[in-house]
């Protein structure tokens, strides 16, 4: 099912997997959207969950005004997605870039939220190379070998297909959301919490190498509780989206309503 729900100037297009349950939001990683999330949806709705997956602004049906975008706007967006479709509170699962706006809207928005899932996490400092194939692995005028090495690189476990990802993204809202997920910076974001925290990572993930499994637990305490899924990296959900929906829905039940 798609609902289009409307705030102030935007747009939202929310795609809605499951029937009316406790809800579980989905928000997709730098420059993709929320059809990254098919498979992993159904497994998730299909254990008793209501999913949302709110469209990017620019992507699908979704937009907005662009100048001056900022993750407080984008995190306005998801409490508002959750309010009028979410039964007014909802786990959010942020991916990657996605887990910003996840971490700003429990900032601005705490009676929204139950949970965060940090889902592929990058290390507070981006190490070295990996923004580079970022923008190399998501350029489609690069040769297809050289953006399939670049996905190994940054975004697949050894074995996994990268295949799948050659297609999807979204390049020209690369600066947009670039300048966005500078605002507010991450010292405002990063070290608070109100709602308890999963930190799932990949345990083959150059975004987070190993020495930097625990910074956000160091920071925040038993409020966070890290899990690491074998055989993936940043990708994480086209690698393993069974385990990553069992560990979320696990983790989910466990909270408070």
């Amino acid at each position: 099912m798609i609902e289009l729900l409307h705030r102030d100037e935007a747009q939202i297009e929310v795609l809605v997997d499951g029937e009316p349950g406790p809800a579980i939001v989905l928000l997709p990683s730098s420059m993709r959207d929320s059809m990254d999330f098919d498979d992993l949806a159904q497994q998730i709705a299909a254990r008793g969950f209501r999913v949302l997956r709110p469209q990017p602004r620019g992507m699908a049906r979704s937009r907005g005004p662009m100048d001056g975008l900022d993750l407080s706007v984008l995190a306005a967006d998801v409490a508002h997605t959750i309010e009028q479709l979410g039964g007014g509170r909802s786990v959010i699962v942020g991916h990657a870039f996605g887990h910003f706006i996840a971490r700003v809207t429990d900032l601005e928005h705490p009676e929204r939220v139950r949970g965060v899932v940090v889902m592929a996490g990058a290390a507070r400092t981006f190490p070295p190379g990996v923004a580079e194939s970022l923008e190399l692995a998501s350029d489609a005028s690069r040769p297809e070998s050289e953006r399939l090495h670049h996905l190994r690189l940054g975004f697949f476990a050894p074995g996994n297909d990268p295949s799948p990802w050659l297609e999807g993204w979204h390049p020209e809202l690369r600066e947009a959301y670039r300048r966005a997920g500078t605002r507010p910076p991450k010292d405002a974001w990063w070290p608070v919490t109100h709602a308890p925290i999963l930190d799932l990572q990949g345990d083959a993930d150059p975004w987070r190498p190993p020495s930097t499994r625990g910074e956000l637990e160091q920071v925040l305490g038993d409020k966070v509780t890290v899990r690491v899924v074998s055989h993936a990296s940043h990708a994480m959900v086209p690698e393993q989206p069974k385990a990553v929906a069992d560990i979320i829905v696990d983790w989910a039940r466990s909270l408070a309503p």
